[in-house]
This record gives C-alpha cells, sequence and structure tokens, in this order.
C-alpha cells in the first residue's frame, strides 16, 4: 500500500502508478477526501518498496499482510471515506448503513402476475429490495432452470418483468448469473448482480461481474473458509468495483445435521468477517435452512450476530412454488421477521456505539 500525501498532485500519482507499472503490477487508486491511496495488485515481491517510498508525493509505503489487502479493514482504515464499514447505495436503500436491509421475493421468477403480486406483498411487508431468480443454478439437470434456460427472449422478457415490478414497486432488484454470457443482459435490468455459492470460485466470471459497475450479491460457497470467501472477493475489488455485499448461506452441515437443516447457518462468520473486511455482510437463513419454520429464529439471530442485512424467500402460496417451496415464508411471515429483526438491530447499533463512545 502507498499513501500519498494530502497535497500530492495528480501528476504525482500517475507518476507512481506508472512506476507500479513498470514493476508488472497493476494499481488501485482511492481518492479520499483528505488523501490517494494506492493500492497493489499483483506479485508484490517483484515490488522494490523502498523505492516507491522515495517518489514524489509518497507519504508512506508498506506490506499489508493479508491476501485480501483491497477489502482489509486495514485498507478502510487507511482510506478516509471508508471507516468501519462501507456503504453501499442501491436506490434509495443503503446496505451497510444505519437500517437494516431486507432483501425479499420469490426463488424463481414463473410468470409477471406471480411476480408482481409478490413484489407488492413484500413490499407492504418492509422489504425494501427485490430478489427474484431467471437463472437458475440446480443441482439435477431435470430440475426447474428459470426462465433464462428458454433462451435469450424468454430470459429477456423476465428480466423485463422484473425490473418493472422493481419500477413499480419503488424497490432496487437483484438477480443472479450463471455464466460470463449473461452478465450484459443482466446488468441492464439488473440494479445488483449475484453471484452464487456454486460460483464463488469462477475467478473469471467474478472479474466480468465487477466490470460491469453494478454492485455485487456475493455469496460464500458452502464448502469455503473465510479466508478464501474473501481472498474471492478480492478478485472483484481489483477490478476497480468495491461495491461488494458479501452473503453468509450456511456451510455444509456435519454428521447427522444434514437430516434437519439444508445447510449450517454459520454466524460466527458474520462478526469474524466484519473484523476483517469493510465490506457489508448480509446472512440468507433460506438457503442456509432449507426449512420456513426455522427463517424467524435464524433471521433474528444473524442480525443479533451483526448482519447488515437480510436475503429471505418469500411466497404467497409456498406450496404452490416451482423451486424451493419449503424454505419459502408467507409475506405475513416476513412482516414478523422484519419487524422483529429490526428491533434487535437497533439494540445492536446502540450496543456498538456504546462501545466506541467508552472506548
Amino acid at each position: 500500500m502507498i499513501i500519498m500525501k494530502s497535497e500530492a498532485t495528480k501528476e504525482e500519482v500517475a507518476s507512481v502508478v506508472k512506476e507500479i507499472k513498470k514493476f508488472g503490477l497493476k494499481a488501485d487508486v482511492s481518492r479520499g477526501e483528505f488523501r490517494t491511496v494506492i493500492g497493489l495488485i499483483g506479485d508484490e515481491r517483484r515490488a522494490d518498496f523502498s523505492h516507491f517510498a522515495t517518489l514524489p508525493g509518497v507519504k508512506e509505503a508498506f506490506m499489508v499482510e493479508s491476501p485480501y489487502k483491497l477489502i482489509s479493514k486495514e485498507y478502510g482504515k487507511r482510506f478516509d471515506g471508508e471507516g468501519e464499514r462501507r456503504q453501499i447505495r442501491v436506490g434509495d436503500v443503503t446496505i451497510g448503513g444505519d437500517e437494516l436491509a431486507i432483501i425479499a421475493g420469490p426463488c424463481t421468477v414463473e410468470g409477471k402476475s406471480q411476480l408482481f403480486r409478490i413484489a407488492e406483498e413484500v413490499k407492504k411487508a418492509g422489504a425494501q429490495i427485490l430478489r427474484g431468480g431467471i437463472f437458475k443454478p440446480r443441482s439435477s439437470v431435470h430440475s426447474f432452470q428459470g426462465l433464462g434456460a428458454n433462451g435469450r427472449e424468454g430470459a429477456e422478457e423476465a428480466l423485463r418483468w422484473l425490473y418493472e415490478a422493481g419500477q413499480r414497486f419503488e424497490m432496487p432488484v437483484v438477480t443472479e448469473v450463471r455464466g460470463e454470457a449473461q452478465i450484459d443482459l443482466v446488468a441492464s435490468y439488473a440494479d445488483i448482480i449475484q453471484v452464487g455459492a456454486r460460483n464463488m470460485y469462477n475467478q473469471d466470471l467474478l472479474a466480468s461481474v465487477a466490470r460491469a459497475g453494478k454492485p455485487v450479491f456475493f455469496k460464500r460457497h458452502f464448502g469455503a473458509g473465510i479466508d478464501e470467501f474473501l481472498s474471492f472477493a478480492e478478485y472483484m475489488a481489483a477490478e476497480g468495483n468495491k461495491d461488494i455485499i458479501l452473503c453468509e448461506r450456511g456451510i455444509l452441515p456435519l454428521g447427522k445435521g444434514k437430516n434437519y437443516t439444508r445447510y449450517t447457518l454459520d454466524l460466527s462468520a458474520i462478526p469474524a468477517i466484519q473484523k476483517e473486511t469493510y465490506l457489508p455482510v448480509v446472512a440468507d437463513p433460506s438457503h442456509a435452512t432449507g426449512r420456513r419454520d426455522l427463517i424467524f429464529n435464524m433471521s433474528c439471530a444473524a442480525v443479533a450476530a451483526g448482519a447488515s442485512g437480510l436475503m429471505i424467500e418469500a411466497h404467497y402460496d409456498p406450496s404452490e412454488a416451482m423451486v424451493d417451496g419449503m424454505q419459502m415464508i408467507t409475506p405475513d411471515e416476513l412482516k414478523e421477521v422484519i419487524s422483529a429483526c429490526r428491533k434487535i438491530h437497533k439494540l445492536v447499533a446502540a450496543k456498538n456505539e456504546a462501545k466506541v463512545v467508552n472506548g
């Protein structure tokens, strides 16, 4: 990391970037209100930090001992403007801010009337962001793959419905991409692009999604450690996109645990990740539990653990849903979840503020 002096000129910053590139590295330039910080991307063993420290306009140059440097807490603290947590603004909604962000909607978009009815009802329940799957990554090739499987025309029609529902009910929308070929199409309709758990390790997809310039909803793979999760988020930050929303959606259960829940919601991962990075962390209790009767409890627990938001699957009649009906709750149930979780969120926020005041 190279920290420029507050009075450093644009020419001096450009000169440092030029020197970095001489070592075969890329530069991530973050300009704050009071200073500019330059992060090095690539094999830093090639670099001569003593040389960088002597360049005009440079205040200091040092190594960050982390495999995910650009999203590290240390980088955020050094760069004025990041603070403890990055706030990602999407429409009128802020993720990582003072208010708990609620993302809700059907697991998959099945039709226009179904989507619009659900959108209206989750909005009334208190959700601020609408989700809806169009390209569905399924375990079995014989399962319903979403309307995106009907070719570009079918995918675009479903994306248009999602966009129109978001516009009508004043909610930003999020949907998943499964491959690089879908990114441009999805980015033209969605406010947030989701990268699902199965694609967490797909480096090319991550880089391409980051370059689309939209906030990314990034889910942890069910077999990934926290260090892996953050290291792969770094691939997107290295492309210049730090609007990354990290999602804990459950890890593989041990022993007989798989007989009771779909996955294990790793609650401890939420505060652990927040100690490592300034990126906001949300939880997905729907995929983690796979059971609608557990959504209320695990949503409350996730918020108590410090989650900045929740992604919850909802449907007016879960028994009718073509995909994952067993883990979807009704809008009335969603309203109860949101009410309880917002109270918990306020208590957690008040406790954190007290810690700051008391040192």
